[in-house]
């Protein structure tokens, strides 16, 4: 998982199809030149955050499912991603059987468990949006592409990312994966304010 996280945030319920969806289109934009290409993920280029999204969407799967085994159970960063040859007829399928699987309530209620870490179901749901969602818009910029993710899993990112630093107050937040997270004025816009909140840049650019 690549966001700063508040483990203890409450979300309502929500629906992760909208994000998943944006996502899948992303991804039908991306073509075989693009896969030796940087993202804001420092250590990925293209080709490995296509790969991070294939396991991550499979892992928050299981876990709305509570199918718990090394799907669920293997820290993300245990490997450099490996992306699949089939990975375009398969990441829009399981982009949507992620989306499907947290439509089921019992998905929310209880515990759960992914990468390692057992979480509220919901604590999970919001992680596995915002993760597909930041994700989604590390590969649109990589590759040229528009991204407009929905206002409401916009809001549901934001939510759980802005605690974090808000607590930090006065002292320095702190750094994730991609850097300290970047607070925005609250009249920027919300995808900046969301982007800022994981670690990146959102003015970056590949050069």
């Amino acid at each position: 998982m690549n966001t700063n996280t508040n483990m203890n945030t409450k979300v309502d319920l929500f629906d992760l199809g909208p994000a998943c969806l944006r996502v899948a289109g992303v991804v039908d934009g991306i073509r075989d030149e693009h896969l030796a290409g940087p993202t804001p993920c420092p250590a990925y280029t293209v080709r490995e955050v296509l790969g991070h999204l294939v396991g991550l969407t499979v892992a928050f799967r299981d876990a709305a499912r509570k199918e718990l085994g090394p799907t669920t159970d293997t820290p993300p960063g245990a490997a450099l991603p490996v992306l699949v040859d089939n990975w375009r007829e398969l990441l829009p399928r399981q982009l949507d059987e992620l989306a499907a699987a947290w439509r089921a309530p019992e998905a929310w209620q209880g515990a759960t468990r992914v990468g390692g870490v057992d979480l509220p179901g919901e604590v999970t749901a919001a992680v596995a949006l915002n993760e597909v969602l930041i994700h989604g818009w590390d590969l649109a910029r990589s590759t040229g592409q528009e991204y407009a993710p929905d206002e409401a899993s916009l809001q549901v990112s934001y939510g759980m990312l802005a605690p974090a630093a808000e607590a930090a107050g006065s002292e320095p937040a702190p750094e994730g994966p991609f850097g300290p997270p970047v607070v925005l004025p609250a009249d920027a816009p919300l995808l900046d304010r969301v982007i800022g909140l994981s670690g990146r840049d959102p003015g970056w650019r590949p050069a």
